[in-house]
């Protein structure tokens, strides 16, 4: 019954149903693998309250070279809480314009911290509202602590697409923080990714307000990995439907029967088209009185309705004698 399974289309057909499927498979895992990254970022941002900072070194590799920036620290780190001490580079302090906090649009303060071994970090010390001029000028910002500062933060990784940057009213004024494109600008190696301040000793001005932590969206790409494996089982749902569909039309079956029916139709309508006609013919004739006429129609209907049974028995058998 199914052996035309075995005939180049039908194989071809399994053949594209199993690369399908394992592509569907592989898009799945995928995005597990997507959900799992996101989740444990989720879980490093509500954690970060609770826990102990541990210093920058241990989770980020040092940058080397002067004009230059680090490693990125990796999706696997992001948000993890750290601590460093250092001293305040106010000469290079970078405004980051067009930042929305609050629905409110204006600038991001990202000040170089240099650290004892001269290589130093970009710390977002926070945000700024634009002033009343225009979120184009340049915000009042206030200064940088002087000396030894202690600060603790959330590693942010470097934005990606850099932006041209440019000095303004004594700071580097750009609108996206990526951190190659701003180590070009500064005269000491920078690490791979910034920090966003939490905590600082000594206590950083109140007129910043801190950068929020945004949640991934981690639930969507769950959805998306059982949306892509039930679509693998799919597939071979509806190559064994096909299959069937085609078996059972070959043998005969209902399937073939109801196609059989629905061509009579339009068969079965142009016959009785002609039996009406030969009734109304058969009519005439009874009412002009004319015996032989009548007779004569009464013979055409009697033809008429023995050639549609006829014809109509032959298309009902016709599947039957295929099978």
């Amino acid at each position: 019954m199914y052996r035309f399974l075995l005939t180049p289309r039908w194989l071809g057909a399994a053949a594209l149903t199993v690369v399908a499927s394992a592509v569907m498979v592989v898009l799945g895992n995928w995005q597990l693998h997507r959900y799992q990254e996101r989740t444990g970022i989720n879980q490093r941002i509500e954690a970060a309250a609770g826990v102990d900072a541990v210093p920058l070194s241990s989770v980020m590799g040092a940058p080397a070279v002067a004009g230059t920036a680090g490693p990125n620290a990796g999706k696997s780190v992001a948000w993890t809480k750290v601590t460093i001490s250092g001293r305040y580079d106010p000469a290079n302090e970078i405004q980051a314009r067009g930042r929305t906090v609050g629905a409110e649009v204006g600038f991001e303060i990202v000040t170089p911290l240099i650290l004892d071994d001269g290589t130093a970090v970009l710390i977002d010390r926070g945000w700024v509202p634009a002033p009343a001029g225009g979120a184009l000028l340049s915000p009042e910002v206030p200064a940088a602590p002087t000396g030894r500062v202690t600060v603790v933060g959330k590693i942010h990784l470097s934005e990606s697409r850099p932006a041209p940057v440019e000095r303004r009213d004594g700071r580097l004024d750009t609108r996206r923080i990526n951190l190659p494109r701003l180590a070009t600008e500064l005269p000491y190696p920078v690490y791979g990714s910034y920090l966003l301040l939490t905590e600082q000793t000594p206590a950083a001005d109140p007129a910043f307000v801190q950068i929020p932590s945004a949640h991934e969206d981690a639930w969507q790409n769950g959805g998306y990995a059982v949306q892509w494996w039930i679509f693998s089982g799919m597939v071979f749902v509806l190559y064994g439907w096909q299959a069937r569909r085609e078996a059972l039309e070959r043998a005969g079956g209902p399937l073939a029967g109801t196609r059989s029916a629905k061509a009579e139709q339009p068969l079965d309508r142009v016959a009785a088209a002609d039996a009406r006609a030969a009734a109304r013919a058969a009519s005439s004739a009874s009412t002009s009185g004319d015996r032989v006429a009548e007779a004569d129609a009464r013979d055409r209907a009697a033809t008429v309705t023995a050639e549609r049974s006829d014809g109509t028995e032959r298309r009902l058998a016709a599947p039957d004698d295929a099978g």
